[in-house]
């Protein structure tokens, strides 16, 4: 049986602004990946979603949006002229959902994936890419684009939005620290959060958001020259800064402390805030005292992660 997969992202810089035109650093997680394997045969097109115990079939003339599965299926069919196969694709993931790991996009490119292999059809990146932006659209609102492209092109990413895709050369790899809050939260919620903030008091929100930019950039060139040490400072303060965007919370504020006390060398929320994922840049060395920290101040699970 073929199998299609995509991995989790994390963002290391630069949420939250990223929709208002500044911009982000991204990183894919290699080590967590969704996963849709193809299994030909049967009487139409089925969608097995593993985890939820449920399998679909997929109606490609229907327009209801209830199912983001079985709407990913049918969209890629319409996106690719093609016929329905037959085959059951069996969808799992070990990304945590509602987390800032960009669960849905990973789960919705490795279906895509999937369908177009088992229609015999071509789906390039980029045509993928849009096709998944399109779905992150339906379900997330106003969304950056920053999980679709880094999701489906699998690489680290300087994103800004509706400017063409720039990668980043990761000059000296790193290690982070991920830390799940274990408390799911939708992205769209903060987002149209932040939003208002930004309608309602443009003269204190708007310098907020351009020095979050301003502190991405400083992070691109640390990356890129491998002046690591430098990027520390730099996730605290944009941490700080998202907590006064009202997108921070006390389990995402306990993990942080608790990161820096174990000697991490910076930390700061991760993706849509209210929940989900922390991060912290430590050292390879003091990586398994920052995860223990991070357990015994409420994390629900830990991940690490080189950035190479």
């Amino acid at each position: 049986m073929n199998a299609a997969t995509a991995p989790a992202k994390i963002i290391l810089f630069g949420e939250h602004a990223v929709v208002h035109g500044q911009p982000a650093i991204a990183v894919p997680v290699n080590s967590l990946r969704a996963e849709a394997v193809i299994e030909p045969g049967g009487d139409g097109l089925r969608i097995n979603a593993v985890d939820l115990n449920k399998v679909l079939p997929v109606e490609v003339d229907s327009d209801l949006m209830d199912d983001a599965l079985t709407l990913t299926a049918r969209m890629t069919l319409r996106e690719l002229n093609a016929q329905p196969p037959d085959a059951t694709i069996h969808v799992s993931s070990k990304i945590p959902m509602a987390s800032g790991l960009g669960s849905g996009a990973a789960v919705s490119a490795a279906i895509a994936r999937a369908v177009a292999t088992a229609a015999n059809a071509q789906l390039p990146d980029d045509q993928l890419n849009t096709l998944i932006f399109e779905i992150e659209k339906l379900y997330h609102g106003t969304p950056s684009g920053i999980d679709n492209t880094v999701i489906v092109h699998e690489k680290p990413v300087f994103f800004v939005r509706g400017e063409p895709l720039q990668t980043l050369n990761i000059h000296t790899p790193f290690t982070i620290v991920i830390g799940d809050t274990g408390k799911g939260a939708l992205t769209r919620i903060a987002v149209e959060d932040v939003n208002r903030l930004v309608r309602d008091e443009p003269e204190r929100v708007n310098p907020m958001l351009a020095e979050i930019g301003a502190i991405t950039r400083k992070a691109q060139k640390a990356i890129e020259t491998g002046t690591i040490d430098t990027l520390g400072p730099l996730m605290n303060r944009n941490h700080a800064l998202l907590r006064e965007l009202t997108v921070s919370s006390p389990e995402l504020e306990a993990l942080t402390q608790a990161a820096r006390d174990a000697g991490a060398l910076g930390a700061k929320l991760s993706g849509g805030g209210r929940g989900g994922n922390m991060i912290a840049l430590v050292k390879p060395e003091d990586s398994a005292q920052v995860q223990q920290a991070l357990k015994q101040a409420g994390a629900a699970r830990v991940f690490t992660s080189e950035v190479n």
